[in-house]
């Protein structure tokens, strides 16, 4: 009887390690199935993003639009104007290529818009117009809108003066002579083959260098490549500012700090020629000139990695060169410079 009975209970014992094998393979694969499931909606997730923008908007083309969205703001008018979505409609009729702009595209859009339609009615059928939209505005976000400058009065004093218009500058100072073309994606070989990714303005040593936007200083210090940089990120977060070959010995304005929130204006460098050395503080690069360049960010994947996203600045500088900002020397031991006339960012103010 004890042999059968201890038969018997083998064969239980046998039954029950494999009904929890069973079960224990059951919940594994839906542990890993729900996993499987949570990584793809993830990966989906991360595929919502925008991966490339070529812009190539004139400068031409951006003055107009600036113009038709600045001065329906400024003016008594019943209509007013998004440059950004007047861009993304022009991008949608000429393919994304400006170089085959047509005037009547624009000059057609805003009779459409004044006799009532709307840009949501005009562009339905535009099966790019978002992407377009989405793009331009990750560029040209921060340019233009409502902020406060000091303005000079007749007795000599200054004043706060709000304004809708053009509050990105020029990177290069007031009355500083620089010089640049289209050099966007030509071949560098200084420590291996691979293209440039921004616009280089050549002038002198020493021209104060400064803040296209408001933003955050996000990196500050030697690189092999850019000798002494700066980067600085947009308070919307979607640009990020490269400035590279600053002065040697003292490439910074004074002050600069990285964390700190810097405005749109102010003098943050020193035009110079460091880099192309693994050594600091070098001057390797040939001809004085400061590096510029515009990295979008859709989405925090893109930051440092092989996905970023960099755009021909050329014409953005082009662009710019209508609004510079005026500096004066503050420090004439150290040779620093400040800007001449305040600036608040609205959104800096709230």
């Amino acid at each position: 009887m004890l042999i059968k009975s201890f038969k018997l209970n083998k064969k239980l014992v046998v039954i029950l390690i494999l009904c929890i094998l069973l079960l224990s393979s059951i919940i594994i694969f839906s542990s890993v199935e729900a996993t499987r499931a949570t990584n793809a909606e993830i990966v989906e997730e991360k595929k919502d993003f925008i991966k490339w923008v070529d812009f190539n908007v004139t400068a031409n083309v951006l003055n107009l639009t600036a113009k038709l969205d600045i001065e329906s703001h400024n003016k008594e008018s019943e209509i007013t104007y998004n440059w950004i979505e007047l861009l993304a409609y022009l991008s949608c009729k000429n393919g994304g290529n400006f170089k085959h702009f047509n005037q009547k595209d624009l000059n057609s859009l805003i009779e459409d818009l004044k006799s009532g339609q709307t840009i949501q009615d005009l562009t339905q059928n535009m099966k790019f117009y978002d992407y377009y939209y989405e793009s331009y505005s990750a560029v040209l976000g921060g340019f233009i809108g409502n902020y406060s400058i000091e303005v000079p009065n007749e007795d000599g004093s200054k004043s706060y003066q709000e304004k809708y218009g053009l509050k990105a500058f020029l990177p290069i100072a007031k009355n500083y002579a620089f010089s640049h073309y289209d050099d966007f994606g030509n071949a560098r070989s200084y420590g291996f083959k691979r293209t440039h990714l921004g616009n280089d303005l050549m002038g002198s040593i020493g021209t104060p260098i400064i803040a296209v936007e408001s933003g955050v200083v996000e990196n500050i210090g030697w690189n092999q490549y850019g000798g002494w940089r700066i980067g600085i990120r947009s308070l919307d977060t979607k640009r990020y500012y490269y400035y590279a070959h600053l002065r040697k010995n003292h490439p910074y304005g004074e002050g600069l700090e990285e964390g700190m929130t810097v405005k749109a204006g102010d003098v943050i460098g020193y035009l110079g020629m460091t880099g192309y050395s693994t050594k600091e503080n070098v001057n390797n690069i040939n001809v004085p000139h400061l590096h510029f360049g515009m990295q979008l960010i859709f989405d925090e994947s893109q930051v440092d990695s092989p996905n970023e996203i960099w755009i021909d600045v050329y014409h953005i500088i082009e662009f710019l060169q209508k609004n510079r900002s005026e500096v004066y020397m503050t420090n004439e031991e150290t040779k620093d410079y400040g800007r001449k006339f305040d600036f608040m960012e609205n959104s800096l103010m709230e």
